[in-house]
């Protein structure tokens, strides 16, 4: 075992067994670098990451590789999900020098963590134009010691390159009706008519530019942008990147037609697609859209909650295909010999359904269960039946290997999906499985200074401090919480932490945010990334939960904060707009108020306070806030003041300071949040 065993993070513990001398990132390591005078070795991955387990196998369980590893290099590996600021900042350089990145990502560094050579995965032997990985190593090694002076400046280069790039400048204001209409024009033009969603091959869910144009509908009405997010989301709740048996999606599909994914599922995309497909059912009334946000809120709960009540980061791609063999989605594909073995006579009937065929639409004639035929009726009972045998036998296979790390930010996601799911479907237990997870992130992860910690396992914290996404996206999912079961410490919890963003995240002079805190460990360069990539970046979660905070509470800091981050989705919207997604939601919210709706009754026990409340959530104006509680109630702010009407419930919505008359029927309310 090596100093790996004493981690937190299941992907450093996947390598604590390997010969390599692993050594966590820290100050330790590189001091080691300095007095044995050697170049450190710097791998970064994550557990679920396919071709990190491939190098591992191939590289890092080598005797001969580690000897010389160990003789040569100071190693040091890092989970990309534990240490997203060190990942960000040397995939910048990475890219800068490479023009691409990826995991696993190899770099060279000096013991002064200046980067001098860089790549990702390196194969055992030279092949399709690679070195080997030894090859290298050598190679660095050789440079290390013969020409210690030009890496010296080579390094020195790249370190005063990064400090000199700038993100693009932000606009001094946030973008109004011209730049969301540009946004939607761009998305309009890469969007991809026959198959949904944007761009050709791999194609991503594209959660947070569908939430944005919920929103724009919503706010405008306009049909095009309602029609992109329903063609979308259809096309991929019928295709294989949809768990068609168990629920959840997969990363991404290595196709543009959605049939065949990789096969990892992550706690991020499905949070992030399960408020995804339940918005789009309140906007909708889509039995599609239902089906799907509840199915993949079973799957969260069912096979990602851990015993302490948060949710695990990921399922692997890979499993045991029943041979010892570990092999990308054996746990998900079938051959129609398969489907003989499991339904006998309804095998016809599943493969038609399906789409499986005898040469497949994977590997080794194996196939990716999804929903092909558009037309046709099949008779429901029975596919049920098909469906309820397929999956039970399905989990009888050797399953995936699970992440068992709990990451702050992605469970903030995960909140806010499962307590709005759980509120629109009536389903209590969803909203429960919210209120585990945020119980543990207060108990577990929120220290008494109000500092979050970027990750836990198994109860325990973990040693590394959140960065701007965890603040963003836990307060997000906080302020869902207390929307929806009206309980406002949620929203005391969410205060706290947007000052901690205000304090150590926000540049005083400009509004920018950075993804680190003023007092974080210094890095070569301190990260700012206001771009959405796979989950909202910490700087439009942070704008979006800031402007949810401040319609709670009148409080013009947090309003003038939010604003300000925004300025950046005035310049990047128009240009970038698939990049942006969030932050252009945020600004819908902005341009309609947001809405500020408190629901007043006589307690959770009364039916028509319990209509209003629920009512109130399931209008669809962009980023509403809402408030329910007793008259005059003290757990929210938008409660004072606001009186029963002739001894019975109700709701009283503003916006832009101004305030409607109150109403009491859950029809009228309808109508007054549907108004543009």
């Amino acid at each position: 075992m090596n100093r790996l065993a004493h981690e937190t993070s299941p992907y450093l513990l996947q390598h604590a067994d390997n010969p390599v001398d692993w050594w966590p990132w820290s100050a330790e390591a590189f001091a080691e670098a300095r007095r044995a005078n050697k170049p450190v070795l710097l791998s970064v991955g994550y557990s679920s990451c396919h071709w990190c387990h491939v190098m591992a196998h191939e590289s890092f369980e080598d005797q001969a590789t580690a000897d010389y590893l160990n003789e040569h290099f100071v190693s040091v590996k890092v989970d990309r999900e534990e240490r997203p600021d060190v990942d960000a900042v040397y995939m910048e350089a990475v890219q800068a020098a490479t023009g691409h990145g990826g995991w696993p990502m190899t770099v060279f560094l000096t013991p002064d963590a200046e980067p001098f050579y860089f790549g990702t995965y390196y194969p055992p032997a030279p092949r399709h134009g690679m070195p080997s990985f030894r090859q290298v190593l050598e190679g660095v090694q050789q440079a290390w010691t013969t020409r210690r002076d030009e890496v010296g400046e080579v390094a020195g280069k790249i370190v005063r390159d990064l400090a000199q790039r700038e993100i693009v400048r932000q606009a001094a204001e946030a973008p109004g009706e011209q730049e969301l209409a540009q946004a939607l024009l761009g998305l309009t033009r890469e969007y991809d008519p026959q198959r949904g969603g944007f761009g050709g091959a791999p194609k991503f869910p594209p959660s947070m530019v569908l939430e944005f144009l919920l929103r724009h509908h919503a706010r405008t009405g306009a049909e095009g942008a309602l029609q992109m997010a329903v063609d979308t989301c259809e096309r991929m709740a019928r295709g294989g990147i949809y768990d068609q048996l168990g629920g959840g999606f997969a990363r991404y599909s290595v196709d543009r037609d959605w049939i065949v994914p990789h096969f990892e599922k992550m706690l991020y995309d499905n949070a992030l697609l399960c408020r995804v497909y339940a918005h789009l059912w309140r906007a909708t009334g889509s039995d599609l859209a239902r089906r799907v946000a509840l199915e993949t809120a079973d799957f969260l709960v069912r096979e990602l909650r851990t015993p302490e009540g948060g949710f695990a980061s990921a399922l692997d791609a890979d499993s045991d295909d029943g041979t010892g063999r570990h092999v990308e989605g054996a746990y998900y594909v079938w051959t129609p010999a398969q489907l003989r073995d499991v339904l006998g006579d309804d095998a016809g009937l599943a493969a038609q359904y399906f789409g499986v065929t005898e040469e497949g639409t994977f590997e080794h004639g194996r196939s990716v269960l999804r929903l092909p035929q558009t037309e046709g009726v099949f008779d429901a009972e029975r596919i049920a039946s098909v469906r309820r045998r397929l999956f039970d036998a399905r989990a009888r296979r050797p399953a995936p290997g699970r992440d068992d790390k709990v990451v702050a930010a992605w469970n903030g996601l995960a909140v806010a999906a499962l307590a709005e799911t759980g509120a629109y479907f009536g389903r209590p237990d969803l909203v429960e499985a919210a209120l585990g997870a945020a119980d543990l992130l207060v108990r577990v992860h929120l220290d008494e200074h109000a500092r979050l910690a970027r990750t836990s396992k198994d109860g325990r914290v973990g040693p590394n401090a959140g960065v701007l996404e965890d603040y963003g996206d836990v307060a997000e999912g906080f302020l869902a919480l207390a929307s929806v079961t009206g309980e406002g410490v949620w929203l005391d919890f969410a205060g706290l932490l947007l000052d901690q963003v205000l304090a150590r995240f926000t540049d005083p002079e400009t509004g920018a945010l950075f993804d680190t805190a003023s007092d974080a460990e210094q890095l070569i360069r301190r990260p700012q990334d206001p771009t959405d990539n796979a989950a909202p970046s910490g700087w439009t979660a942070a704008a979006g939960a800031l402007l949810g905070y401040a319609a709670h509470t009148g409080s013009e800091a947090h309003r003038v904060a939010a604003e300000r981050a925004l300025g950046v989705v005035k310049t990047l919207g128009p240009r970038v707009p698939r990049f942006i997604g969030w932050g252009l939601a945020v600004a819908e919210a902005l341009l309609d108020g947001p809405r500020e709706v408190a629901v007043v009754g006589l307690g959770p026990d009364d039916e028509r306070t319990a209509a209003l409340h629920r009512t109130a959530l399931l209008g669809a104006a962009p980023g509403a806030v809402v408030a329910c509680g007793t008259p005059d109630g003290e757990e929210f702010p938008l409660l004072a003041g606001r009186t029963l009407i002739d001894g019975g419930p109700a709701a009283y919505v503003c916006r832009g300071f101004v305030c409607d008359l109150p109403v009491t029927d859950p029809e009228a309310l309808r109508a007054r949040l549907a108004a543009p």
